[in-house]
């Protein structure tokens, strides 16, 4: 029985991806990007009559203090959101945040605690919740692959399969939870598909229209899905190439025929099982839809504690 040397990956490309970054940190989007989305999301809650159920219960001089902590272990990412929807509602209403995005959370440990106005605090939960959730589960997905092929030089990113009207935060969660942004629209780069080959007449013809259409500083990546098409795209490499729906051997195979000289990427039913295998082809990236469009949200809740 044979099996897959380890011990001398395919060449990788010199522009491949930086190794993940190993304390948690992440960068954060300045509120003018976010609040939008935040505000957006508040209106719709608050419907044509405000929070009824709260401002008939709760008095209005009433304070409280509650936490967020999370139900499940996980990533943590989407902060900032939860953070403005609290604020917007009340600005007296305080948000001090303990475990930041990027952060990894246990259950029971809490991620920020806010203190003010119990009607702003009510009023404003869900969507809070609902942004701190969500995004969090995408970091906690992207994690999950991240740690899988933590001891290989292969990185997980995202694509543009993307919840309309949230792609930039989550996007951000991706990073928050270890892994890189593929491009953000379709004016990031050129991405010739399947189709647009098949439109063009072919590979090549679909590359050289890509190259006299883009201005120097544009990136080009083509999909190929067998090895004669890959072939054809290395008799003039553009920089990057996915490699579709490969598995593990012809992953390894098509890695080699690159040599190292353009950027690649697999896709296609990428897991935490999954990647493991192919990271050890020596592809540089594994790209994954779900990780945006289906990652299950992570359990965090809002509780309650006493006033002093």
């Amino acid at each position: 029985m044979t099996t897959l040397a380890r011990t001398q990956p395919p060449a990788r490309s010199e522009h491949a991806p930086t190794p993940a970054r190993t304390d948690g940190a992440v960068r954060t989007l300045p509120d003018l990007m976010i609040e939008p989305l935040v505000r957006r999301a508040l209106l719709e809650d608050l419907g044509r009559a405000g929070d009824l159920t709260t401002d008939t219960i709760v008095p209005a001089d009433a304070r409280a203090t509650v936490v967020m902590a999370a139900r499940e272990a996980g990533v943590v990412a989407g902060t900032d959101l939860a953070r403005l929807a609290f604020r917007l509602i009340d600005p007296a209403v305080t948000v001090e945040i303990a475990r930041p995005d990027g952060a990894r959370v246990a259950p029971g440990d809490v991620i920020g605690t806010i203190s003010g106005p119990a009607r702003g605090i009510l009023t404003a939960e869900r969507v809070a919740l609902n942004f701190l959730g969500h995004l969090s589960g995408v970091a906690t997905a992207t994690a999950e692959i991240a740690d899988a092929i933590a001891h290989t030089p292969t990185r997980v990113c995202c694509t543009r399969k993307t919840t309309p009207g949230l792609r930039s935060v989550e996007k951000h969660a991706v990073l928050a939870g270890g892994g890189i942004n593929h491009r953000f629209g379709l004016d990031d780069a050129v991405l010739i598909k399947d189709n647009h080959i098949a439109v063009a007449g072919g590979v090549r013809e679909a590359i050289d229209r890509a190259r006299a259409g883009v201005g120097h500083l544009v990136k080009i990546e083509v999909e190929v899905d067998t090895l004669d098409q890959l072939r054809e795209v290395l008799t003039d490499p553009v920089d990057a190439v996915l490699l579709d729906n490969m598995g593990p051997e012809l992953l390894r195979e098509a890695v080699a025929l690159v040599g190292g000289r353009m950027i690649t990427e697999a896709s296609g039913r990428i897991t935490a099982t999954t990647a493991l295998a192919l990271a050890e082809s020596g592809v540089d990236l594994v790209s994954a839809g779900w990780l945006t469009h289906s990652a299950q949200v992570l359990d965090i809740g809002l509780d309650h504690r006493p006033e002093a």
